[in-house]
């Protein structure tokens, strides 16, 4: 399979987004060109990844000091305390600016180690080796980090880049069906928001892709979805307007995950598809968009057996508790609650259009009962 280099170019950063196959072996040579002076390299593991990738990773560095760390990510992990441990390995093995952290794994550990090494005297090489198909499409690109506290998810964090992302589709072929759907999620977000084209295109193929049936096929749909992502980041680099586009589905999605206290039963990439599928309906009810519009989106869901297979459903008794958290949304920026609601396909309302009162956002999403999710 071709290698895909995605530029990511602006005025006060550059980095290489690449994806493919095999691309652990270009790493050391790709470090010496960022840092030549860097020694040391932090290699912080998911846990999860199979241990024989673990050992390739860590060996193909072998000309440079190494330390690893693993870590047994989740929601609740995802905290100060975690961060603090990984910034005591740097500390106590005397890592300077120069020198190197490494992500190898999904999006939690990308999160926490691209905080890490945003904080690290006042900023640390960051490489990034995201492993998740979620990890891929989503926080492998536009510099978000963070950490989740009491109050709500990602509510502490900072804006950092890393040098490099090595999207190799390599380390997917050890992740279950429901995790290649939780990334599917994000990357049937960037169709809906964007690109009429795109969502045309996963309607022939999302079964290929959740059945990891096709590497090259697998490898585009990142790549589309990246290139999505790039657009809006490339105009909103720090999420004061037109990026907030990208939080379709999220605002719901954040709150249940909170509600859920962050448990295994329902990850990120199920909170969003279920998200995703009420506020469109919201937006039907708002005749903001069409029904038809909403019948092609659950169609995907529904032909691919997607909320059959993970097993997951609104609990609409939990409604003033979710509502609550959506009032500790990030995307506020006054007392109501924020929404991005969709027009049609490719096409949302824009940041700051749609607005609720807590009061009345309850009466709206209790009429979503007769959806029948």
């Amino acid at each position: 399979m071709k290698k895909i280099n995605i530029k990511i170019n602006k005025k006060n950063y550059s980095y290489d987004l690449l994806i493919g196959t095999n691309l652990l072996n270009i790493l050391p040579k790709k470090l010496k060109a960022i840092s030549p002076k860097g020694q040391n390299v932090a290699l912080v593991f998911d846990k999860k990844i199979p241990n024989s990738l673990k050992t390739k990773t860590f060996n193909v560095l072998k000309k440079f000091k190494r330390v690893k760390i693993i870590i047994n990510p989740s929601e609740k992990t995802k905290n100060i305390g975690s961060v603090n441990t990984i910034l005591n390995l740097l500390l106590k093995n005397n890592f300077n600016r120069n020198d190197f952290i490494i992500n190898v794994g999904g999006g939690i550990t990308g999160d926490m180690v691209a905080f890490t090494a945003s904080i690290y005297k006042r900023g640390i090489n960051f490489i990034n080796v995201p492993t998740t198909l979620l990890a891929q499409v989503d926080s492998s690109i536009g510099g978000k980090t963070g950490v989740n506290n009491q109050f709500g998810k990602n509510l502490i964090g900072t804006f950092y880049q890393p040098k490099i992302v090595l999207i190799d589709t390599d380390y997917l072929k050890s992740l279950k069906k429901k995790e290649f759907l939780c990334g599917y999620a994000e990357i049937l977000k960037h169709a809906i928001i964007h690109d009429k084209k795109f969502f045309n295109w996963l309607e022939k193929n999302t079964e290929k892709i959740i059945n990891f049936e096709s590497q090259s096929i697998v490898a585009k749909a990142i790549s589309w979805s990246c290139k999505i992502k790039k657009y809006f980041i490339d105009r909103d680099p720090n999420e004061k307007n037109l990026r907030k586009i990208l939080n379709f589905g999220h605002t719901i999605a954040h709150a249940i995950e909170a509600d859920s206290n962050y448990s295994k039963n329902i990850n990120h990439g199920e909170a969003v598809l279920i998200g995703m599928l009420l506020e469109t309906q919201l937006s039907c009810n708002k005749k903001i968009c069409r029904i038809e519009t909403y019948k092609k989106i659950e169609n995907i869901y529904s032909k691919n057996n997607i909320f059959r297979y993970l097993k997951i459903k609104f609990n609409f008794s939990n409604l003033k508790r979710i509502v609550k958290f959506m009032e500790n949304d990030k995307k506020n920026d006054d007392n109501k609650i924020n929404f991005i609601l969709l027009k049609k396909i490719g096409k949302t309302t824009i940041p700051g259009e749609i607005k609720f009162q807590k009061d009345n956002l309850l009466k709206e999403l209790n009429k979503l009962r007769n959806f029948n999710l």
